[in-house]
């Protein structure tokens, strides 16, 4: 095929036409022609030349030129496509490098093969426009619905046609057993949009918690206007959800907006969502209040919550047990997940039980430590007292308030607390000095005789150990492994070291070090004051 003026014209049409049907620029098409007629010509005049091709956008003239460039003489690699300064005075007035001279070359006849090279690489050219199109159309898309048509089923996972390309449903983000047959309709929560080699990855999910608050926003137009905040989801997908929701608005009841005449608004989401049972949940900034919200329909008699551990206990009457459960566990568990803590249910005998056991327990402590009968040991722990410090070291008062004791006793309860806690810390010294720690940690403020006995067991014998370690390998924490929190245990755990204190002392060694320099710090707190400020402001 020779690129003359019967066939000019054509070029821009093809143009047009594969735009049109591909939903891209022209131009790229155009583009792509370029290159696809460049190198044919490159066939024909040779690989090592720089032959470049230019099609007029209004009649579709194509130019055909050779480029070559101006180098310096001891750069010269390639003839074909560059020459020297001295080469280029043949055609240029003072030439200098970096300097292009370009000329027009014939046109190329194209055969068979260079047509077929130049058809594969327009259709790549299309093929990667149509891709960027694509990506571009939907990568802002994430983290909306988005309904489709069921083009197969491959392996278990759904093909959807999106209109502008295919997007994935993944087995795994199917609900239950769902199956789908060839133009079934579907809705989707668009979960991700990737730029992969292949082209665009649009993955689906039905599965998502955002799902079901994105088919609330849908049907309940107080979500949408913001009077109604979705606070949180959580999903046991096709069976049961929870969803926790809060008004902004005092004259209006975020449940009831939620649940809609008769139930009309829910009852979409749910038919929506294979029929999974939702509750919906007013929230509350109280955790334990909204924790006992959460466990619905189960009454709940009490909620202890241990916020360092992120843990809450629940007590509830031994009817209710099986309710709080839930079938498999599946109602406590959405509650975890939708409270974000850890859940320990227990029934009002069980926890009757553990209280009695702690009684009997600090009962035999004081009896043992400040060598008193059951009865007065008895009275003490009744009184609150749970530990010797506790006895030790509080004001008076509050020991004179218990029936019987005056104050001569009170002063002899604390002598002997006090008598034991100073034996028990110069024992725990002694094992520390035993173990090989110095003087350098023994003497650091903060630390108890028993917290530097418990770091020397542990192999942290300096205070250059110390300063070494992370805050959580002292105070404990939690992790998740496998979808499961796992605990921690931290060296100073036992004496009630919280994460922050922990910090803190590990910064105080690290500044007596010379490692840190506190100066630094104070403006790093200074910045990110002032940072945390601005994020407010805007």
């Amino acid at each position: 095929m020779a690129i003359t003026s019967a066939n000019q014209l054509e070029l821009l049409q093809t143009a047009e036409a594969v735009a049109r049907e591909k939903m891209i620029d022209p131009g790229l098409v155009i583009e792509a022609m370029e290159e696809s007629l460049a190198r044919a010509a490159k066939s024909r005049y040779g690989a090592e030349m720089d032959i470049r091709v230019s099609i007029d956008r209004k009649t579709g003239r194509a130019t055909f030129t050779r480029v070559r460039t101006v180098v310096a003489d001891d750069e010269l690699e390639n003839y074909q496509a560059e020459m020297t300064v001295d080469q280029a005075r043949q055609y240029m007035a003072d030439p200098e490098v970096g300097q292009t001279y370009v000329e027009e070359v014939p046109p190329v006849e194209m055969g068979r093969i260079a047509a077929q090279s130049a058809k594969q690489v327009i259709l790549q050219k299309v093929r990667e426009a149509e891709r960027d199109r694509q990506y571009e159309e939907f990568k802002d898309r994430a983290g909306t619905i988005i309904n489709g048509l069921v083009k197969r089923e491959e392996y278990g996972n759904v093909i959807v046609d999106v209109g502008a390309g295919e997007a994935i449903l993944r087995r795994n983000e199917k609900i239950g057993r769902e199956s789908y047959r060839p133009n079934d309709r579907v809705r989707c929560y668009i979960k991700d949009v990737r730029r992969e080699p292949r082209g665009p990855q649009i993955f689906l999910s039905r599965t998502a918690p955002e799902f079901m608050a994105e088919l609330f926003k849908m049907e309940v137009p107080e979500i949408y206007d913001g009077i109604i905040e979705i606070k949180a989801v959580a999903r046991d997908p096709g069976s049961r959800a929870k969803i926790a929701v809060i008004s902004y608005d005092g004259s209006i009841d975020p449940v009831g907006a939620c649940v809609g005449m008769r139930g009309s608004r829910v009852q979409a989401v749910v038919n929506e969502l294979q029929g999974e049972k939702i509750d919906i949940i007013p929230w509350n900034e109280d955790q334990p209040t909204f924790l006992v919200n959460a466990l619905q329909p189960a009454e709940v008699s009490k909620v202890v919550l241990d916020e360092e551990a992120g843990k809450i206990e629940v007590v509830v009457p031994e009817e209710q047990l099986s309710l709080a459960i839930g079938r498999r566990g599946q109602n406590v568990r959405l509650a975890s997940q939708l409270t974000n803590l850890d859940i320990d249910i227990m029934t009002e005998e069980e926890e009757s039980a553990r209280r009695q056991k702690e009684f009997e327990a600090r009962t035999k402590l004081f009896m043992e430590t400040l060598d008193l009968d059951e009865f007065f040991a008895q009275l003490l722990v009744s009184e609150g007292f749970t530990n010797l410090e506790e006895v030790a070291y509080v004001e008076l008062d509050e020991l004179l308030v218990i029936d019987g004791v005056d104050e001569g006793t009170a002063e002899e309860l604390q002598a002997r607390a006090r008598d034991f806690l100073e034996a028990q810390a110069k024992a725990a010294l002694d094992a520390a000095r035993a173990l090989g720690a110095e003087d350098s940690l023994i003497q650091f403020e903060g630390l108890t005789p028993q917290m530097v006995e418990a770091l020397a067991k542990d192999d942290v014998k300096s205070l250059e150990d110390f300063a070494t370690c992370a805050d959580w390998e002292l105070a404990g924490g939690w992790t998740t492994d496998g979808g499961e929190r796992v605990k921690d245990d931290g060296i100073l755990e036992p004496f009630g070291v919280s994460l922050e204190e922990a910090q803190d002392l590990v910064m105080t060694a690290r500044i007596m070090l010379g490692w840190v320099d506190p100066e630094e710090l104070e403006a790093e707190a200074a910045e990110g004051e002032e940072s945390g400020e601005e994020e407010g402001e805007a």
